[in-house]
């Protein structure tokens, strides 16, 4: 086949575990078959890419900047006042110059795919630009200039709350009705390629009425990756009861057909009956522990939801970390803190917690993306990580134990290559644009603060 190139590793990690004995071929950005190859140290220790579920780009832009006490009582919810005045400060340029910087810090971590929640549509005053699907494009050109796959989530925001409010003032460029919203999507979806995916985003139960749902959901094609925000805060189950007479999940497996394709973003707030239920739909819950944790929202109960089956991946959402591992590391270290034992996450392929968490991610990766993402099978995107095996804190790694040394040995990126595509975007630990993208973000975070 024209442009074929074989990878020989050293040790290749699949969803088996380490092998020692393997490789692949790839070309046109994806592979061709995984075969028997001998061990090759010029390629050394190979991962697959990592897809991070959930992000808000912008929201990199103010990582630091909420952590001053405002009130005593301080929560998501006064958080998010500081987070609606910055938001009020973006164009679809310093949205690019932001997003390109995340994507490289993205990169150079692991992650090789995002899915972008995005819904900072329109104007500040809520008018929509003069091309309405401007800032999502200005994200998809942050995702093609960076060399990151992008799966695009265009927001459905349309209520202020569970009572049907109106948008308040500083919500109001996030708002679409939803024949508006529909066309977003079909302008956007009609520039698909191999790297790019567009999908959907309900932001919330409380910003979403019920028929609005149900409209939109009958009008997508079945393949459409649907992400939503849901029981993220106690106040929200407390209002969902009050209102619709169900807790959030609760409420959403009754009255949609939630199954593969659905992402639930965060899902903290689960009773026994609910965990149990959402596991049996195959949908997938993306955690953020290192958002979570920040924002105070209370942890997923991940052992319960394991044993039930369930399928799980991570995110950043608001990048006060871009790191896979940090988010790895945390998902079971809170699991510890509220257990009191160790060693939490383990699944039944491995009695590694570290290979166990790869696992799930991996395993979550492509239904939760819509991409063919998956680790190492022919079809799948060539995208693949390269540990520094030179590295201190890998120094005599062996197959039984590298990964855990990856995610669990500090804070010293480990990560020396990242392909994605076939194309190598980070050598030596650097992404081949961090220079010049880090100056525009330069700009941009001039103009934001000015």
């Amino acid at each position: 086949m024209p442009g074929m190139q074989t990878l020989d590793a050293e040790r290749l990690w699949t969803p088996g575990g380490w092998r020692t004995d393997a490789g692949f071929t790839h070309a046109d950005g994806r592979i061709v078959e995984r075969m028997a190859a001998q061990p090759s140290e010029s390629a050394g220790i190979v991962l697959p890419g990592i897809a991070n579920l959930h992000s808000h780009a912008f929201q990199r832009a103010m990582a630091g900047m909420a952590e001053r006490r405002t009130n005593p009582e301080d929560s998501f919810w006064t958080w998010r006042d500081t987070m609606y005045r910055f938001a009020a400060r973006f164009d679809p340029d310093t949205l690019h110059a932001v997003a390109s910087q995340l994507y490289v810090e993205m990169l150079e971590s692991g992650y090789t795919t995002v899915c972008e929640f995005h819904y900072l549509h329109h104007a500040p005053d809520g008018r929509p630009y003069a091309d309405p699907a401007a800032m999502s494009r200005a994200l998809v050109r942050a995702a093609r200039d960076t060399g990151i796959r992008l799966t695009l989530l265009p927001v459905l925001y349309m209520t202020g709350g569970f009572d049907g409010r109106a948008l308040a003032e500083r919500q109001r460029r996030f708002g679409h009705d939803v024949d508006a919203f529909l066309r977003l999507f079909e302008t956007l979806r009609a520039d698909d390629d191999d790297s790019v995916r567009t999908g959907i985003a309900l932001h919330s139960l409380r910003a979403v009425p019920h028929e609005a749902m149900r409209t939109v959901l009958a009008a997508l094609p079945s393949d459409t990756p649907i992400h939503i925000h849901i029981a993220e805060q106690v106040g929200e189950v407390q209002d969902c009861l009050a209102l619709r007479g169900a807790r959030p999940v609760e409420w959403l497996l009754a009255n949609a057909d939630v199954g593969r394709g659905w992402t639930l973003v965060h899902a903290t707030h689960l009773d026994a009956k609910e965990v149990r239920a959402l596991a049996a739909t195959g949908a997938t819950v993306a955690l953020c522990p290192t958002t979570e944790a920040n924002l105070g929202d209370g942890l997923f109960p991940l052992r319960a939801f394991l044993e039930a089956g369930g399928s799980w991946g991570i995110g950043s959402d608001s990048h006060i970390s871009v790191s896979p591992v940090e988010e790895l590391r945390w998902a079971e270290y809170g699991q510890r803190l509220i257990s009191h034992h160790r060693n939490i996450a383990v699944g039944t392929a491995s009695d590694s917690v570290g290979e166990s968490l790869l696992h799930d991610v991996c395993a979550s990766a492509e239904p939760a993306t819509g991409q063919a993402i998956g680790c190492f099978y022919a079809g799948a995107g060539a995208d693949w990580l390269v540990l520094d095996r030179d590295a201190p804190q890998l120094t005599g790694a062996t197959v039984a134990d590298t990964v855990d040394r990856w995610i669990f040995s500090g804070n010293r990126p480990l990560v020396r290559e990242v392909h994605v595509a076939g194309a190598q975007v980070v050598s030596d630990g650097r992404h081949r644009d961090a220079e010049r993208i880090a100056t525009g973000f330069r700009a941009a975070m001039q103009a934001l603060m000015a």
